[in-house]
C-alpha cells in the first residue's frame, strides 16, 4: 500500500471531513494519529479503521483551543519519541457556530474561533516542523473554505480565520520551498454533505451534494507521492482530477 510506514496526524479527526480523511489514508497503509477533543467521536473513527483491517490508529484526546504551548510541545515530543518522524499533518479541525454580522459577533466567540481555526494550526505546525523535517518527504495540508474566501457577509470570525489560515499556509510554503522536504498546500473541500454544511445551510437539499467520501482521492493525492514537489498550491475538490 502506498502509505505504508507513513504516520499522519489529523486534527478534528472525529469530525466529518477529518474522519473521512483518516479512513481513506488508513486504508492505504498509513498509521493515523487521531486528534480531537471528543473521545466518543475518536473511538467511532478508531473502530471504523480497525474494521477496515487498516493499521491500528492512535487516539489522542486534545483540546486545541484550551491547550497551552507546553501541551502542544508535549504532543510533538511524544510523536517524535514513538515514531521518530512524521510524514503528514492535516489541519481539519474547525470551529463554526452560525453566520453572524460582525456588529453582533461576541468577543468570546471571536477569540474561540480564531484559536481553533488559526492559532492552533500555527502552534501545531510550529512544534511539529522538526519532527516532519526528519522525514525524507512530508506534507502539511490546511483546510480552507470556498465560501469564506469570497469575504461573504456574515461569515464573521470563521471567514476571517480562513482568510488568515490561507495566508499562514502560503507563507509557510514559501519558507519550506528550499528544503525540498516538506510541501505545504491548501485543500478546499467545496460543498459536500458534511455536518458543518448542515449547520451552515440547514434548508439545503443535501441529496444534491457530493458525499464526504468523494474527497478521498484528493486526500490520497495530497499525502501521497503523486503530490511530491507540489507546494504552495490550492487544491479545490470541485476541480480536482488526477
Amino acid at each position: 500500500m502506498p502509505l505504508t510506514n507513513h504516520v499522519i496526524l489529523i486534527t478534528g479527526a472525529g469530525g466529518g471531513l477529518g474522519s473521512t480523511a483518516a479512513l481513506a489514508l488508513a486504508k492505504q497503509g498509513a498509521t493515523i494519529i487521531l486528534l480531537d477533543k471528543s473521545i466518543p467521536k475518536l473511538e467511532k473513527v478508531y473502530d471504523a479503521i480497525k474494521a477496515a483491517n487498516a493499521p491500528e490508529p492512535i487516539l489522542y484526546p486534545f483540546d486545541l483551543a484550551g491547550a497551552n504551548e507546553d501541551e502542544y510541545q508535549e504532543l510533538a515530543d511524544k510523536i517524535e519519541g514513538k515514531y521518530g518522524s512524521l510524514q503528514g499533518l492535516l489541519h481539519s479541525a474547525v470551529e463554526f457556530s452560525s453566520y453572524t454580522p460582525l456588529a453582533s459577533q461576541s468577543t468570546k466567540d471571536w477569540g474561540h474561533t480564531l484559536n481553533v481555526n488559526l492559532n492552533a494550526p500555527f502552534l501545531l505546525s510550529r512544534v511539529l516542523l522538526p519532527v516532519l523535517q526528519k522525514s525524507q518527504m512530508a506534507a502539511i495540508v490546511f483546510t480552507s473554505d470556498s465560501s469564506a474566501r469570497t469575504a461573504a457577509a456574515y461569515s464573521g470570525a470563521y471567514g476571517v480565520s480562513k482568510f488568515a489560515l490561507e495566508g499562514l499556509a502560503l507563507i509557510l510554503a514559501e519558507e519550506m520551498e528550499s528544503s525540498h522536504k516538506i510541501r505545504v498546500n491548501i485543500f478546499v473541500p467545496g460543498p459536500v454533505d458534511s455536518p458543518l454544511r448542515k449547520r451552515a445551510y440547514p434548508a439545503e437539499d443535501k441529496a444534491k451534494l457530493p458525499t464526504m467520501e468523494s474527497l478521498s482521492a484528493a486526500y490520497l493525492y495530497l499525502f501521497g507521492s503523486q503530490s511530491s514537489g507540489v507546494n504552495g498550491q490550492t487544491i479545490d475538490a470541485r476541480t480536482f482530477h488526477l
